[in-house]
């Protein structure tokens, strides 16, 4: 019987949270390559293009991380080795706001204020971080510390969203939040209320608003729901619950009313036209 070596299992799973394990994951899924020839597929890929990627000078927008996290709309007990990665973009530091938290009471008081608007952030761009991701990638401490700080945040306001991938239990919350969302909207809440209530960032609002906006002009045009999950490149589940809405706008005035503002207001942004595109390239 084989002695578990937790540390070693911990880089492991970091390991597959980079670039190139999203690159391999997408090789061996997405195109049935053996582990072999992924390897050799990604061995190609450093040798013609690393060395000039490595002497590109990439500077990001301050106080931003970019790191490679599990797609959110992975189920709950599947290996990460299997899942789909999801790169996202997230603003740790705000600034001369964080400077004088970080001065007037200390690092501990940053991560438990920035912890569940980081979260919200990933979620927003279609993932779901872990400790091990908020530990490693983000803070530079280590994971107990993170759950310290998770446990105290639960003690402090139990009813707070912290979508981790530990926490979501087969994507249920990160569903019923993005509905809630929505049926928000339809009901004529801004997106301050919406924020204030549900405990949202902002681009978060915007961006399931954007997301539901898309399904409906395609559920307009009479896309089968497993059409729409493709083109919108979200889970099954969400797409039905979204269509469900739909329906209840029918029922409800209100919510028509204001689904006719929503669809008004895609149409302006070009989200419409960027629909057409995208569903002509496909």
């Amino acid at each position: 019987m084989s002695i578990r070596n937790p540390e070693r299992e911990e880089l492991l799973r970091l390991e597959l949270k980079t670039l190139e394990g999203r690159f391999r994951t997408i090789l061996q899924e997405g195109l049935n390559c053996s582990p072999f020839e992924a390897e050799a597929v990604i061995d190609a890929v450093r040798e013609v293009y690393f060395p000039w990627l490595d002497e590109a000078s990439v500077v990001g927008p301050p106080g931003r991380v970019v790191l490679v996290a599990v797609a959110a709309d992975e189920p709950a007990g599947k290996s990460i080795s299997e899942c789909a990665k999801q790169t996202v973009s997230l603003l740790v530091h705000r600034g001369a706001e964080d400077d004088r938290l970080l001065q007037s009471q200390g690092p501990t008081a940053f991560r438990r204020q920035r912890l569940p608007d980081l979260c919200q952030q990933a979620l927003s761009q279609g993932a779901l971080l872990t400790r091990e991701d908020l530990a490693y990638r983000i803070f530079f401490v280590s994971p107990r510390t993170i759950s310290r700080d998770l446990a105290w945040l639960r003690c402090q306001d139990p009813p707070l969203p912290l979508p981790l991938r530990s926490l979501v239990h087969d994507i249920g919350p990160v569903l019923t939040h993005r509905v809630q969302v929505v049926r928000l909207a339809l009901q004529g809440k801004t997106t301050t209320e919406i924020c204030r209530i549900l405990r949202h960032s902002p681009p978060a609002v915007a961006n399931y608003l954007s997301t539901f906006t898309r399904c409906a002009q395609l559920a307009q045009r009479q896309l089968h729901f497993g059409q729409i999950a493709f083109l919108l490149r979200r889970g099954r589940a969400l797409i039905r619950q979204y269509l469900d809405l739909l329906a209840e706008c029918q029922r409800d005035p209100t919510m028509a009313y204001h689904l006719e503002q929503l669809l008004q207001l895609g149409q302006m942004g070009g989200g419409k036209k960027s629909i057409r595109r995208n569903a002509h390239a496909r």
